[in-house]
């Protein structure tokens, strides 16, 4: 199935990480990650539509007004030692870019806050064009997420090639007063996507120092040291590396700080340098990992870059490189301006990647780096197993441990949130005030259902999160089992349902439900449901293992006590069945085996088995009456 708009990372593998995904034997739901909120009513979406249909027949094509490009040929100045453009400079020219586009928006100076994870799918040669564009995905109280696309263009056979995608933070800075940024308006599809998950990013960028240290802390890593061939083996301290660097006024914005993408090119000078001591070859960078500057530089500073390469693996080395400034030579104190991790690896002449000698860490701090690399590869890995395997493999469900917790809850919910933001659903039904949104995309069919109920959202989100409530007043809930209060947005449950569509034997799920309040006014109250793996809770021939691909509730407040609810669910075409649909979004499967009587379309008599929970019911439940 192809990417959906909105993917914001390169979901390519690096060589030993693509081959530890396949022997795992492992297959998760990849429902097109990321998304936004959902236009509300089909009229208003014709009207949408219409009106860029007409934009476009003006000849006035709509484009985002936060959006800059670049476009910079490629030099032999700009280029390393194989003749290919240095990645240092690209990422220069991506802050750039990325800079005057916050700066388009928030009408001030910006500084560079943080720069998510790059993986770098392809190399740009001599003589080709770099391509960037950048356009602000949405804007908080000071801050702004801007994403980032480059693309190299062959100017002689007009190839283009997609390098790589990137998410940056800018903070908005004025000298007198504090700035408030004003807000995006999403108006493409794509920029609907892009607007809602913003959100969810900026919540995992909060909380990303925390949750790896944690994970550190609690992860179990091998540790291999002692079987590996010391023959082959190079002492740490050899790749270690340290550069000062002044900074000049050439290094510097507009503002008079250390221009940042500066600083990284700098990082990525000394880094390259460290890998080059273990392989003796020229290394080829394919990830940064996400990074944040922890405070500004000013000309005159003077900047210590340290790099060493923290662990070796069969195919790639992980590089940690540390920045510090001071402002004199007599200072002692150093003040910490940033730190990254990045892979190498090291291609042949057929762009193979090469096997590269074990690194031998020192004592103490090195055995500790060395460590805390393989701790970051074993998440890395299940960062990409959650987002890159096809949804057409089996099984749907992820296994759940506690190094994949956080991208797990942040898929959860993103996935849903691009469903519904998708503005081409189809209205099927409409009874009672209750309607009923069909999509098919592929192999896939998903259901969207939507209604207004004399409920206040608040309320109606704490009854709806808590799976354990289900059954008293929905008949597909038998029995819920809270398994795991993983924190206080994310739970996994086992769920009993009753036999349905001729089957003898009833069905179970076990389910991660990760619920969110709203980041602002407008945003959706968010409980996303997703099947996942224990090994507490494995399949038992007492009952049928069910398993969901991407469903839950999305509940806007539309008055003092209105909300508008739409639950979502998504289904394999060849794996559903009339008989096999439950109202709570979960799907009715067995693994391996194919239902049914389904053709692809939606079915006479699906809508008296999808109005839902009922609605009397929900609001039975706080005292409130259906208004019909």
């Amino acid at each position: 199935m192809s990417q959906m708009p909105g993917m914001q990372q390169s979901l390519s593998c690096l060589p030993d990480e693509r081959e530890a995904v396949v022997q795992s034997g492992q297959a998760v739901l990849a429902f097109a990650g990321l998304a936004s909120v959902f236009s509300n009513r089909t009229s208003q979406k014709s009207a949408l539509r219409a009106g860029n249909d007409s934009a476009m027949a003006d000849g006035e094509g709509y484009r985002n007004p936060t959006e800059v490009q670049m476009s910079q040929l490629v030099l032999p100045c700009h280029t390393n030692q194989r003749g290919e453009l240095s990645i240092g400079q690209l990422l220069k020219w991506i802050d750039t870019t990325a800079c005057l586009s916050a700066e388009r928006h928030a009408g001030c100076p910006c500084v560079t806050a943080s720069m998510d994870d790059i993986y770098f799918e392809h190399t740009i040669s001599v003589g080709q064009v770099v391509n960037i564009k950048a356009k602000v995905n949405r804007a908080f109280n000071s801050s702004m997420e801007v994403g980032i696309q480059v693309a190299s263009e062959d100017l002689c056979s007009e190839k283009q090639w997609n390098v790589c995608k990137a998410l940056a933070t800018f903070v908005a800075r004025r000298e007198i007063t504090k700035v408030k940024l004003k807000q995006i308006t999403p108006r493409t599809e794509e920029e609907k996507m892009e607007h809602s998950v913003a959100a969810e990013r900026r919540r995992m960028r909060l909380v990303y120092a925390d949750t790896i240290k944690d994970l550190l802390a609690n992860c179990a890593i091998q540790d291999d040291l002692e079987s590996r061939d010391c023959s082959r083996m190079v002492p740490a301290e050899k790749t270690r590396v340290e550069s000062v660097e002044l900074v000049l006024p050439p290094h510097a914005n507009h503002q008079g700080n250390t221009f940042g993408g500066q600083i990284m090119a700098w990082m990525e000078n000394v880094a390259t340098i460290a890998a080059s001591r273990l392989c003796r070859a020229h290394p080829t960078l394919k990830t940064i990992e996400m990074f944040h500057f922890r405070g500004p530089s000013q000309v005159g500073d003077r900047l210590v870059l340290k790099a060493i390469v923290n662990n070796a693996f069969k195919h790639s080395m992980e590089v940690g490189v540390c920045v510090e400034a001071y402002r004199q030579e007599a200072e002692t104190h150093r003040r910490h301006i940033n730190s990254a991790f990045m892979t190498f690896v090291v291609l042949d002449a057929d762009d193979q990647p090469q096997l590269l000698p074990w690194i031998r860490p020192q004592p103490g701090d090195g055995e500790r780096r060395y460590r805390e690399a393989s701790a970051r590869k074993k998440i890395r890995l299940d960062r990409k197993y959650i987002v890159s395997c096809k949804q057409t493999e089996v099984p749907l469900s992820v296994p759940w441990d506690p190094s994949n917790q956080v991208c797990l809850s942040y898929n959860n919910v993103s996935s849903l949130k691009m469903l519904v933001a998708k503005d081409n659903w189809v209205l099927s039904s409409e009874i009672s005030q209750v309607r009923l949104y069909t999509l098919e995309d592929d192999k896939f069919l998903s259901f969207h259902m939507e209604m207004v109920v004399h409920v206040d959202a608040a309320q109606a989100f704490l009854l709806l999160s808590d799976l354990r409530q289900r059954p008293e007043w929905d008949k597909h809930y038998r029995s819920v089992e809270l398994v795991q209060q993983v924190d206080e947005d994310d739970a996994i449950y086992h769920v009993t349902s009753p036999a349905l569509g001729g089957h003898t034997k009833p069905q179970d799920f076990v389910i991660l439900a990760s619920r969110r309040k709203p980041c602002d006014n407008g945003d959706p109250y968010v409980i996303a449901l997703r099947s996942v793996t224990l090994p507490t809770h494995r399949e038992t021939p007492e009952y049928r293992r069910g398993e969901t691909l991407c469903s839950g509730f999305c509940l806007w407040r539309e008055g003092d006590q209105l909300t508008k609810r739409c639950w979502v669910r998504v289904s394999l075409t060849e794996l559903v069945s009339a008989s096999g649909f439950h109202s709570w979004g979960l799907e009715s499967r067995s693994k391996g085996r194919r239902s049914d009587g389904w053709n692809g379309k939606l079915a006479g008599g699906h809508l008296s088995t999808l109005k839902a929970i009922p609605v009397a019911k929900i609001n039975s439940r706080f005292g409130y009456h259906q208004d019909t």
